[in-house]
Order: C-alpha cells, then sequence, then structure tokens
C-alpha cells in the first residue's frame, strides 16, 4: 500500500507521465506526453472504485425507510385476542396462531409475557403463563396451559419440575411437518444454565400436546398428581 501511494503522488507531479487529460491546454508539454504507465492506471481506478464506495453508503433517511419497508408481525383476529384476554387476562399477548398442531384445526399460543428480559446466556421469552387453545366446532377451549407446572387435560405433563415455577423462559419453532414445538426452561435465581429446556410437542397419537424425553423424540406420559419429593436418607 505504502509503494502504491508513493507511485500515485509522484506520478502526479510528473508531466512527462500524467494522464491525457491532465494534459489538455499545455501545449507546451505536449511532444513530452507519453502512454500512462500501467501503475498509474491502476491507482486511478482504485481512487475511483473508493470514491463510488463511499458515495453508496445509505443516509439516515434510506435506513429508516428500509425499516418502515418491514413487513408487519400478522394481525390478531379479534376473536382470538378476545378468548386469549378471556383466558389469561387483559394484559396477553398472542405470540402464534392458524393450524399449529397441522390436524386443520385453528390454535393460537398466548402468554403473559414479561416486558424485560432477565440478562442470561438462554434465549426465549420470559413469561409467567401461557395457554394453547383450539377451535373445535365454533368453539375455543383449552388444551395446554403453562403456569406453575405444565399441564393438560390429562394432568401434569412428564419433567415438569415439583416445585412452584412462577417464571419461565419459552422458545417455540414451527415444523412443516410435526407442526409447533415448545420448549420451556424454567426461570429462577441461581438456576443452573445448561440445564436442558422441556420440550412440548403436539402428539397425534392421543391427540393432545406432551412433554417429550431428553433426545426430543418420544413423548412421555401425564401424571394426575404431582410426587412428593422423598429424602435421599433411609
Amino acid at each position: 500500500m505504502h509503494n502504491s501511494l508513493q507511485c500515485d503522488c509522484s506520478c502526479a507531479n510528473k508531466v512527462a507521465v500524467a494522464p491525457s487529460f491532465l494534459a489538455v491546454g499545455c501545449a507546451h508539454h505536449a511532444t513530452r506526453i507519453r502512454r500512462v504507465p500501467l501503475k498509474s492506471l491502476l491507482c486511478i481506478f482504485a481512487l475511483a472504485i473508493f470514491a463510488m464506495g463511499c458515495g453508496n453508503n445509505p443516509t439516515p433517511q434510506q435506513t429508516e425507510a428500509q425499516k418502515e419497508a418491514k413487513p408487519a408481525e400478522p394481525i390478531v383476529p379479534q376473536e382470538i385476542q378476545d378468548t386469549a384476554d378471556a383466558l389469561l387476562g387483559k394484559e396477553t399477548k398472542v405470540l402464534l396462531f392458524g393450524d399449529l398442531a397441522k390436524t386443520g384445526k385453528q390454535q393460537f399460543l398466548a402468554a403473559n409475557v414479561i416486558p424485560k428480559t432477565p440478562k442470561n446466556n438462554i434465549p426465549g421469552t420470559i413469561v409467567t403463563r401461557a395457554v394453547v387453545a383450539e377451535s373445535s366446532d365454533g368453539k375455543w377451549s383449552e388444551i395446554f396451559r403453562c403456569d406453575e407446572h405444565l399441564k393438560n387435560q390429562k394432568g401434569y405433563l412428564g419433567l415438569t419440575p415439583l416445585e412452584p415455577i412462577s417464571g419461565w423462559k419459552i422458545q417455540f419453532e414451527q415444523d412443516p411437518t410435526k407442526g409447533l414445538q415448545l420448549y420451556f426452561t424454567p426461570e429462577k435465581a441461581g438456576a443452573d444454565q445448561h440445564v436442558l429446556p422441556i420440550g412440548v410437542r403436539w402428539n397425534p397419537a392421543v391427540k393432545r400436546y406432551q412433554s417429550l424425553d431428553r433426545t426430543y423424540e418420544h413423548f412421555l406420559l401425564e401424571a394426575t398428581s404431582l410426587d412428593t419429593p422423598r429424602s435421599a436418607l433411609r
């Protein structure tokens, strides 16, 4: 780079090697004009490309316009929002809606979201409660609930903690074949950041949401009640 800059500057100060457009109007030096050296042309082209690149930087107005051009979030139908509010209260956010379980029936995922997310290394959204509801024959009904524990119509989901959980970090993904898969991580002070989240997905064999084992491949049975922790000592 140092050599290139020196080459450019020295060429600019010598009439004998200057580009032809700089020699216009200098007739008394015309006889000394020769072909422009290749290194000088390369230097000029590099400066031109650099100038063009600087000129293409977006302005703040262009950046703001690009932000405004992003597609807006889908508008939640009023019927779904009203049902979500009835299940969880007025401070409820509908996170997803549609054929979530790939069954042909409409469902929605809604939650009470905590606006300020605590700082840790686990991605996701902090919620205090969440539900999945399904529409059948025009009537909405709750089919899964996350509050202090994870539950469905049959009882407590496998792997749900025995102690009450006041907040969960929730993540979700939509598989084109299997449908909605949820991940719940207990959010509590001093919690191990390496704890695996609890996976929950629609089980088409039993037609309800169930939790998954640690491989996230096999469904776990529900429990009608929570077991009391046993002492390790006997």
